[in-house]
């Protein structure tokens, strides 16, 4: 009886090599895939199958086999350059149109060899640790970029960027805008926090158009840090047109986000022993001005009412 079953185990073994040899001959090389990593789960299925799996990920098209362990893999670009939304800035070269990553990376190599390279030294530094002196908090608006705009280099600015550049009161609780203030004050020690509004700003009128009993998202929610700005600007104004409105409202917000910022201990004490200098900035991409001032800490405030004195208004232009 052993000898049989032994006997029928080889010949079982004999008819389903064929099969085990063509399972095998359709596994991938690891090299076409070495950004795809599996799990033990899924690591005893024939490898063209978790190939398979990686390609639609990464939207990929057809597959044309050259050899039965190497399949060729022929991908369709992503996006194609004349539905891009960077706009500006995206070329034709040698007669035919880069896409959105290959413009990116032209980019990088730019940067790695015209500043990177020629500013080794600078970068050096950058690897032990970063002295910023300037907090920055903008707007998430993708045409106000402050380093493009006021020239910051790598390491002189810690950022932060929300939608309408708004800093929220203490009462409000946590948020990503009060968590990198705190890093920014206590451990990198900025000497001072800019505020930058700007013009056209799609937040600010969100905020100027809500109505109190107007549905939810998350926009509104996080605008409505605003409202106090809001209601002086429609006090101050409502006879102008909404449009007027919101450019006012642009401004008030800053200088409501200046007193917010007086509102953590740790900044306040700061800005009274002049250790921290707390500014408001409005970039009119319009007509390419900013204007820049700085919150008097030795004037005087009126934290109640909202109001504080400012010095060292200019106008860059």
């Amino acid at each position: 009886m052993a000898w049989l079953i032994r006997f029928k185990a080889r010949s079982l073994a004999s008819a389903t090599r064929p099969l085990r040899d063509t399972l095998d001959s359709y596994r991938c090389s690891q090299s076409h895939f070495s950004g795809f990593t599996t799990d033990d789960s899924v690591r005893s299925f024939p490898r063209k199958w978790l190939c398979s799996k990686a390609m639609r990920l990464n939207d990929v098209d057809d597959i044309q086999s050259r050899s039965s362990s190497s399949p060729e893999i022929t991908r369709r670009p992503s996006v194609s350059a004349s539905s891009n939304s960077l706009g500006v800035g995206l070329q034709e070269v040698t007669g035919s149109k880069l896409n959105l990553f290959d413009e990116l990376k032209q980019r990088f190599l730019s940067f790695k060899h015209h500043k990177y390279l020629e500013e080794l030294e600078h970068f050096e530094t950058l690897k032990e640790a970063q002295t910023p002196k300037f907090m920055v908090i903008a707007c998430a608006d993708s045409r106000v970029c402050p380093s493009t705009i006021l020239g910051f280099r790598p390491g002189e600015a810690f950022m932060i960027r929300n939608v309408a550049n708004l800093v929220p009161p203490l009462q409000k609780g946590p948020s990503e805008t009060n968590a990198a203030l705190e890093f920014a004050v206590k451990t990198l020690q900025v000497e001072n926090i800019l505020i930058i509004g700007h013009s056209c700003c799609g937040g600010i009128q969100t905020l100027m158009s809500m109505q109190d009993n107007s549905d939810s998202s998350f926009i509104k929610t996080w605008v409505t840090n605003g409202k106090n700005a809001k209601l002086t600007t429609e006090s101050a104004a409502n006879h102008l047109s909404f449009d007027q409105q919101c450019r006012l409202c642009e401004k008030e917000s800053i200088n409501m986000s200046l007193m917010n910022l007086l509102t953590y201990p740790w900044i306040k004490e700061k800005v009274k022993k002049e250790l921290l200098f707390v500014h408001g900035g409005y970039y009119d991409f319009l007509n390419c001005t900013f204007e820049k001032w700085t919150l008097d800490s030795k004037g005087g405030s009126d934290e109640e009412k909202g109001r504080f004195f400012v010095k060292d208004q200019q106008l860059w232009c």
